[in-house]
């Protein structure tokens, strides 16, 4: 048996296409109805020609793709904890995300931690065109189910 469930190099990916139903159900549930996002004639105007998709949106994928990491660890026949997110450190929004982008998340265990039951895993979003959109560091700490 091993000491983790994951090991360093373990990934998993997650790819969407950006729709404006994306965008306007994120604004609704968050309250974040900035034109930015959400008013197309204003977007117009402006240097990126074009709605953005919320930062935050990014996040909540980021968030898909740990939830893929964790799905791979509980197919271990010896899994036996709780894993909760502490955060994503260093994150950048590199570029922006246009309605219509389909974005990859990539996400790597990058450092094992068996006495602190902690992961830490690099995050990178690219677009469609290969450009890199935003980047992060996931941290899950492992916590032991209640018998």
């Amino acid at each position: 048996m091993q000491d983790f469930y994951l090991s360093v190099g373990d990934s998993v990916e997650f790819s969407k296409t950006v729709s404006e139903t994306d965008v306007y159900l994120f604004a609704g549930i968050t309250g974040d109805f900035a034109p930015i996002h959400v008013n197309a004639e204003y977007m117009s105007k402006s240097a990126y020609g074009q709605r953005l998709a919320h930062g935050a949106l990014m996040v909540g994928f980021m968030s898909t793709a740990s939830t893929a990491i964790v799905a791979k660890a509980k197919a271990m026949p010896e899994f036996d904890e709780t894993p909760v997110a502490l955060g994503y450190d260093r994150m950048r929004f590199l570029r922006p995300v246009f309605l219509g982008d389909t974005i990859t998340v990539k996400y790597r265990i990058e450092e094992v931690d068996t006495v602190k039951r902690r992961t830490s895993a690099s995050i990178e979003v690219i677009n469609q065109r290969s450009e890199q959109v935003c980047v992060a560091t996931g941290l899950l700490k492992w916590v032991p189910v209640q018998k």
